[in-house]
C-alpha cells in the first residue's frame, strides 16, 4: 500500500512571544486501504494534528504531504481542485453544516468537489444519504430539522460524496449516542475500505478504536508515545501510558466495578520515551 498522507516531525504552535507548544514534532502515516487510529485524552494535540494535516492550522515546524507534495495552509482563495480528494468529518456537525442550506445542496458540494476533480460517481444527494443509512426523503430538509446523529451522517455523506481517497475524522462519534458510535465508525470504514480510501481517524474511544482501525498511535502531550498494529498495541501495550489508558476502559465484571481513577498528577512516567513501543508490528 502506498502513503496518502506523510507527516514528518509536525510541530503546532499558539501564541506569541510565549507559544504553547501543542503537537511536539510527531510522525506519522496513512496508506490507501487503511485506518489509522490517532488517540490520547483531551488536550494531547489530536486535534491540532488533524487541523494541521488538513491545512487549517499552519506547522511552526516539520512538514505534511499529500501525495508526496506539500499541503499549503488554507486561505481565503478556493483551494485546488486536487486537494478536495482529502476530506475532513468534523466532531460538531452544527458548526460544520450550513444551517441556511438544504441537506441535498449540502451533499451536492461534495459531489460538486468530486466533479470538478474529473472523479466519477452518482450525481443524486439521495444516494450518499443512503450510504450512510440515511433516508432519501431527508435531502429536502434543514439541519436544524434533524436529530444530531442525523447531522452528522449527512457530514459524512457530504465527504464521502466528494468521492476522496483520504478522510481526516476528528473526533466524529463523540456527539453521537453511546448506541450509535460504533455502528457509525464501522460504517466510515466500510465506505472507506469499499472506495480504496485511507482514513485518519482520531478519537479517544480506544473501545471503538479496536474494532475498526489497522493501526493505533497513542499520543500524550503532543507526541506519540507508542504505535503499531491495533492488536498489538491493545494486547501487549509497552508505554506507561498506553498500559493506563487500557486500564481505564470499564469492563463489564456483573458487579458494578468501575477501573481506578487515574491519579491526580500524570506520573512523570508517563512523559518517558520509549523507543521500542514505536511502529511496533
Amino acid at each position: 500500500m502506498s502513503d496518502l498522507l506523510q507527516v514528518e516531525d509536525l510541530v503546532v504552535e499558539y501564541g506569541g512571544r510565549h507559544p504553547v507548544r501543542a503537537v511536539d514534532g510527531i510522525s506519522l502515516t496513512v496508506r490507501a486501504g487503511e485506518v489509522l487510529a490517532l488517540v490520547g485524552e483531551s488536550g494531547c494535540g489530536k486535534s491540532s494534528t488533524a487541523r494541521a494535516v488538513v491545512g487549517m492550522e499552519k506547522p511552526a515546524g516539520g512538514a505534511v504531504r499529500y501525495h508526496g507534495e506539500p499541503v499549503p495552509p488554507l486561505g481565503l482563495r478556493t483551494r485546488a481542485a486536487a486537494l478536495t480528494a482529502m476530506q475532513m468529518v468534523f466532531q460538531d456537525p452544527n458548526s460544520s453544516l450550513n444551517p441556511r442550506k438544504r441537506v441535498a445542496a449540502q451533499v451536492a458540494d461534495g459531489v460538486a468537489a468530486a466533479r470538478a476533480r474529473g472523479a466519477g460517481g452518482p450525481q443524486e444527494a439521495g444516494h450518499w444519504l443512503e450510504q450512510v443509512g440515511l433516508d432519501r426523503a431527508l435531502a429536502a430538509r434543514y439541519p436544524h430539522q434533524l436529530s444530531g446523529g442525523q447531522r452528522q451522517r449527512v457530514a459524512i455523506a457530504r465527504s464521502i460524496a466528494a468521492r476522496p481517497d483520504l478522510i481526516v475524522a476528528d473526533e466524529p462519534i463523540s456527539a453521537l449516542d453511546a448506541s450509535s458510535q460504533a455502528g457509525v465508525a464501522a460504517m466510515m470504514r466500510r465506505l472507506c475500505l469499499d472506495a480504496g480510501a485511507g482514513m485518519l481517524f482520531i478519537s479517544h474511544d480506544l473501545s471503538v478504536v479496536r474494532q475498526i482501525a489497522d493501526r493505533t498511535a497513542v499520543m500524550y502531550r503532543g507526541r506519540i508515545v507508542e504505535s503499531g498494529a491495533t492488536e498489538v498495541v491493545w494486547n501487549d501495550p509497552v508505554h506507561p501510558y498506553t498500559r493506563a489508558l487500557l486500564a481505564a476502559i470499564p469492563r463489564a465484571d456483573g458487579k458494578g466495578n468501575l477501573p481506578q481513577a487515574p491519579a491526580a498528577e500524570a506520573p512523570a512516567e508517563w512523559a518517558s520515551e520509549v523507543p521500542e513501543a514505536l511502529e511496533r508490528a
